[in-house]
């Protein structure tokens, strides 16, 4: 079985997909001919059950033609109804295909505002960019990615882990991340994916400053911390944010948004993460790899945007910028956050 997994996987999984509902509407059309050909010559038929099964089964456009050119089975309404819904259900699998061809792999740049009563009110207009698990994102497209950011006039940026440590791809994705114009700097934790000590050396030698369940202030009244990966080390939030001043703003980053349900986030006001890629692969938009609580122990409490730790401070999880190897994106586009902060 692990063989087969790792067969369709260099294959590529949408590719596997796309060639298996290519055979499947290829069988269903050749089943119509055949039994066409059964019934005249010999008076002997392909059971109808058979036929529903796989005009029903994604091969809904294969029955089509199945009835339209050969013209068997198109007075019968039963196979006419039949093939009128195979054809929807096979337009999902169509659907999912060419978006992870198409859009589902192009980066997105979303723009939100943060409000918040406990933003400094000189920093109002101030800019945050937030991108994660870069995973295998090539050199190019890092490097593009990185002159869109450097149009967008940004104050800070932050990095929320997931690199590929093989052949050490990291350090191009460090290297093409550190040409970012940032005014404050940029500032990132690890993934469960990465090498701490490796990334944070990288990082460093570019000017990328990590957080290690450590903090920083950026500004009068804006206090950053980040805490280490919860499946690697030891996240600690209190130790994080101990420079932090009462009244700061605390903006936490954590990878794994599980982190908000475990620990304390009452000195926090806003938790940047990732992690779950938005699902990676979902129904429309829906993601049921996330309802099996291999990733997040929360369901899909963290799939996507915003939603609350367990002491309702404001969560965001982004769906990330890269792949995990060539598992494809489907309905979870790649994106990078801007938050734009005011004074509430």
């Amino acid at each position: 079985m692990q063989f087969i997994i790792n067969w369709i996987l260099r294959f590529g999984i949408i590719e596997f997909l796309s060639l298996l509902f290519v055979l499947i509407n290829t069988f269903t059309l050749f089943l119509y001919v055949i039994d066409r050909r059964l019934t005249i010559k010999s008076n002997r038929r392909i059971g109808a059950g058979i036929l529903l099964f796989f005009t029903l089964a994604f091969g809904g456009i294969g029955a089509l033609f199945g009835l339209c050119l050969v013209k068997h089975r198109a007075k019968s309404r039963k196979f006419r109804l039949a093939a009128a819904i195979g054809i929807v259900v096979a337009l999902i699998p169509v659907a999912h295909i060419a978006h992870a061809f198409t859009i589902g792999g192009t980066i997105r740049y979303v723009e939100l505002a943060f409000r918040s009563e406990n933003w400094p009110p000189q920093l109002d207009g101030y800019r945050i960019a937030f991108m994660t698990d870069m995973h295998i994102i090539t050199d190019e497209d890092m490097r593009n990615l990185a002159e869109a950011l450097n149009e967008r006039n940004l104050d800070l940026l932050l990095l929320g882990g997931d690199f590929s440590m093989h052949n050490a791809h990291y350090q191009g994705t460090v290297r093409e991340i550190a040409q970012i114009g940032a005014t404050d700097g940029i500032f990132g934790v690890e993934g469960n994916h990465d090498d701490y000590r490796r990334l944070f050396t990288a990082k460093e030698q570019y000017g990328i400053t990590p957080l290690d369940n450590s903090g920083i202030r950026i500004q009068d009244g804006f206090y950053l911390a980040g805490v280490h990966d919860l499946w690697r080390r030891r996240p600690d939030i209190e130790q994080a944010v101990a420079g932090a001043y009462a009244d700061d703003f605390v903006l936490l980053l954590s990878h794994n948004p599980d982190v908000a349900m475990a620990q304390s986030t009452d000195e926090i006001d806003l938790i940047l993460s990732g992690h779950t890629h938005g699902g990676q692969i979902t129904f429309f938009g829906f993601p049921l790899y996330l309802i099996r609580g291999s990733i997040t122990d929360y369901g899909i409490h963290f799939a996507y945007g915003f939603s609350y730790s367990a002491d309702g401070v404001p969560v965001f999880t982004s769906s990330g910028i890269g792949v995990y190897y060539t598992v494809p994106r489907v309905f979870a586009r790649p994106e990078v956050v801007i938050f734009t902060m005011y004074r509430e």
